[in-house]
């Protein structure tokens, strides 16, 4: 069965959704047709711009650039401080609403989702259509616009949705690929980085179509475990799926809110190996598996991001979702400053179906024993009582409560 995917994204949200509480307050302008910018207190490490208006936009601003720097540009700037709880009214009320056409919605960060149509044409006979009723219902009821991005999977869904902007809607088919994917900068394929971009055009690469057409052995030698994603990305391809956020019991996560911005990858990657310890300790208490892994990021601009898989075999060792979660980052950090950074499993289940050699058996036998070790002996001492060698040197925080997903 074809699958339909929707990603819908609010423009420029935070801007937006501030504008909409302001008039509410009595606010006499649209702040949306100034120059005007959403930011951080100045006085501490916030004083960024968050978010811009189309009119600041055309001064040269950008987001994440400091007050001062913006301000320098436009003397007229008029700033306003962030609203977080208002923000997060403002993206509760939209993913309420968009819940009545599909139960199937993951919500990817606060202004963004998936819906998964797939199977629901007895009901939606043209989804083009639908996508047209969500757009103009969202402007009408919430006062703001979306993108809508139409595939058969997310990552093109995805794709779709930061074409032209903004009050649009796009498709990005299997039979679109030639005109609409392949033609774009290599950079604009999602999870691609302004390294990996760099990498890939020193070696010629410089479209998405020219890294689809690619040989693989090559992506391998300058790229290792990043090559497949690269090469199926650029070729339209991705199995995950839309994991409802709204299903009790169905996600494992933990995250970390850190001290300052990170944009060290050994660091981050540290982190992310005792949050895999943590999250696969929680795993195997419940005695259940995770069939699939994602590694959420949320950056200095405040904008979430994550990227996930979907393992052949489920498993709960702690160094296999490691494992996995390095490859993730390795495929999907943007080289950006990074203020939180988490695990999430889900597809989570109690048996594992899949066949496996005797020899293969036997290695995971002996994977259980010793994973059974090290969790007797951190139950006892500590969590930092077992770590690889190369990590034993740096002190290591408690990260946020880990959480089991209960719904919004």
């Amino acid at each position: 069965m074809p699958r339909i995917i929707f990603h819908i994204d609010v423009n420029n949200a935070f801007l937006s959704w501030s504008a909409i509480d302001l008039l509410k307050k009595g606010y006499p302008i649209d702040i949306r047709t100034i120059p005007s910018i959403i930011g951080g207190d100045e006085t501490k490490r916030r004083g960024i711009v968050l978010a811009k208006s189309p009119v600041a936009k055309k001064y040269g601003i950008v987001t994440a650039e400091t007050i001062y720097s913006a301000r320098k540009k436009c003397p007229k700037l008029q700033v306003f401080p962030a609203n977080y709880s208002w923000y997060r009214k403002c993206s509760k009320d939209l993913m309420n609403y968009l819940s009545q056409y599909t139960p199937t919605l993951e919500q990817f960060s606060i202004d963004e989702c998936f819906l998964d149509f797939t199977g629901t044409s007895f009901l939606y006979h043209d989804y083009i259509a639908v996508a047209e009723k969500i757009r103009k219902e969202v402007k009408e009821k919430f006062g703001f616009t979306v993108n809508i991005g139409i595939a058969s999977n997310k990552l093109c869904a995805k794709m779709a949705s930061d074409f032209e902007k903004p009050d649009k809607i796009h498709t990005l088919f299997p039979n679109e690929f030639a005109t609409k994917l392949w033609p774009l900068k290599v950079g604009d394929l999602f999870m691609v980085g302004k390294k990996t971009e760099a990498k890939l055009m020193s070696l010629g690469i410089y479209t998405i179509g020219d890294l689809s057409q690619a040989p693989l052995s090559l992506l391998k030698k300058h790229f290792k475990n990043q090559a497949i994603f690269l090469k199926e990305a650029a070729c339209g391809k991705d199995d995950s799926e839309v994991v409802s956020t709204s299903e009790p019991n169905k996600c494992i996560s933990v995250s970390e809110t850190l001290q300052y911005d990170y944009q060290d990858g050994s660091k981050l990657k540290k982190i992310l190996f005792y949050q895999a310890e943590e999250v696969g300790r929680a795993l195997r208490k419940k005695k259940m598996y995770a069939k699939t892994i994602a590694v959420t990021y949320k950056n200095h601009c405040f904008k979430s991001y994550s990227h996930q898989m979907t393992l052949v075999n489920p498993t709960n060792i702690s160094a296999d979702i490691y494992q996995y979660a390095v490859l993730l980052f390795d495929g999907s950090w943007r080289e950006d400053a990074i203020r939180n950074i988490g695990i999430r499993l889900s597809d989570l289940t109690t048996t594992v179906h899949e066949q496996v050699s005797f020899f293969e058996k036997h290695q995971e036998e002996k994977n259980n024993k010793v994973q059974e070790a090290i969790d007797q002996i951190t139950s006892k001492y500590g969590a930092n009582s077992i770590m690889p060698a190369s990590y034993h040197e740096e002190k290591r925080r408690q990260p946020e409560k880990l959480k089991e997903s209960q719904g919004n």
